[in-house]
């Protein structure tokens, strides 16, 4: 199930924390718990693990 939000949200060029309507700055993933019922599961996409692991090899995933 998801749950749309709409409207507009002021969020940080550099940080990406969200604006809230009483002016506070929420991480994202706060926020987004907070107002749509969702929580995130933290990963690494292959381009960053390439950036941040270059030493590791590419790994194979057939489910992108």
């Amino acid at each position: 199930k998801i749950k749309t939000l709409k409207g507009l949200l002021p969020i940080c060029a550099k940080c990406k924390k969200i604006r809230d309507d009483k002016g506070y700055w929420n991480q994202i993933e706060e926020y987004m718990k907070e107002h749509a019922g969702v929580e995130f599961s933290h990963g690494i996409c292959p381009e960053c693990m390439q950036q941040l692991y270059p030493e590791l090899p590419p790994t194979e995933n057939k489910d992108h």
